[in-house]
């Protein structure tokens, strides 16, 4: 019997996203039958077809749109002919920044099944989240040109931070990390030997978040350091937190780490649930693949877990992460990505299977 049910906003977006959404819809419907929840999806076509028909990615009223769904399930966004900065400030971060989605959380664990491009991880010894501020810092989009296009063009690009902004990025990673109960470590990210304000800032404020937790360890390392030991000893992290660029990097090195992009699934949360969050793929349009039929679905297959779980659907979130390792521990099913051969279709409909 359906006793809860939820309304999705779905935007496929590009690429290889109108390949990989539709099937996270077939497994979060399945998964909800087994625990008694229904979905309903609204479907919106933004994107780049959209750009080409409209000038823009998404309408007017597209926040007003979404604003009273439960959850915002993303596909993908980005086109050869757009530029990048024109696809991701018409309609990821206008979401992003709308809702209040602060807290970009990526996990990255390996497999059983899978092998890691590092020699000595094997599966089940990585497994560590990166939490991404999401709304202000290196993107915030301040700044501008002087002299445009000119031989003598100045563009002033402004990163900010905020106390608000990053205390509580900061006490959500502690909180995470409270909530995993594995490792108990919190590692957070700056550069602050060269950018001695903003960064500072985030330092001083990690120093005193970190003192009200006094039974997590912490860690704190500049970037490039970071980077070096995500390779070299990527089973030491945990719950790893940072800026919205450095957040943004690190955790695509993770996702390779664990095999693939393929694997990557991401939350833009907003904690507070004012507003509904946003669910996606980390892997983007992928161009050069899209249409072929072998994009891995499965970094869509984990965003629906992560949905599930967001809506308090922890049991059928739950089934689907367990769905997705027993494919990946089979070893048989698994697309180019991963060394296999199979289809986008028959790597959802193992998880289907399973589930």
């Amino acid at each position: 019997m359906v006793m809860a049910s939820f309304r999705i906003a779905v935007i496929a977006g590009d690429g290889v996203g109108q390949e990989v959404i539709p099937h996270g819809k077939r497994i979060m419907e399945a998964a909800g039958r087994r625990h008694g929840a229904a979905f309903e999806f609204q479907d919106h076509d933004w994107g780049a077809d959209y750009y080409f028909r409209h000038g823009r990615m998404m309408p007017v009223g597209a926040l007003d749109a979404l604003r009273e769904s439960d959850a915002i399930f993303l596909g993908a966004v980005g086109h050869p002919d757009i530029p990048d900065h024109v696809t991701l400030n018409g309609l990821l971060l206008p979401i992003r920044r709308a809702f209040d989605q602060y807290a970009n959380v990526r996990p990255a664990i390996l497999f059983p099944g899978v092998v890691s491009p590092l020699r000595r991880p094997k599966g089940g010894d990585i497994d560590m989240v990166v939490v991404r501020e999401n709304t202000e810092g290196e993107y915030a989009q301040v700044g501008g040109f002087v002299y445009q296009h000119e031989p003598e063009e100045v563009a002033i690009q402004t990163a900010v931070f905020t106390r608000r902004g990053v205390e509580r990025i900061i006490r959500f990673a502690f909180d995470l990390a409270v909530k995993r109960d594995k490792k108990r470590r919190v590692t957070s990210i700056t550069k602050s030997n060269a950018q001695g304000f903003g960064m500072v800032l985030w330092d001083r404020t990690f120093q005193a978040v970190a003192a009200e937790y006094g039974d997590i360890e912490t860690e704190s390392l500049l970037v490039d350091a970071a980077a070096m030991n995500f390779i070299r000893r990527p089973e030491s992290f945990d719950v790893v937190v940072a800026s919205n660029l450095f957040g943004d990097i690190l955790s695509d090195i993770s996702a390779i780490l664990v095999g693939s992009m393929g694997l990557a699934p991401s939350a833009n949360l907003d904690p507070s649930r004012r507003y509904p969050s946003m669910f996606e793929p980390v892997h983007g349009s992928a161009p050069d693949i899209a249409g072929k039929g072998i994009v891995n679905p499965l970094a869509t297959i984990l965003s629906v877990e992560q949905l599930l779980a967001h809506l308090g659907l922890e049991g059928a979130g739950k089934d689907v992460g367990a769905a997705v390792a027993m494919v990946l521990a089979e070893t048989n099913i698994r697309t180019p990505d991963l060394g296999g051969e199979s289809t986008t279709t028959q790597v959802a409909d193992a998880v289907l299977a399973r589930l």
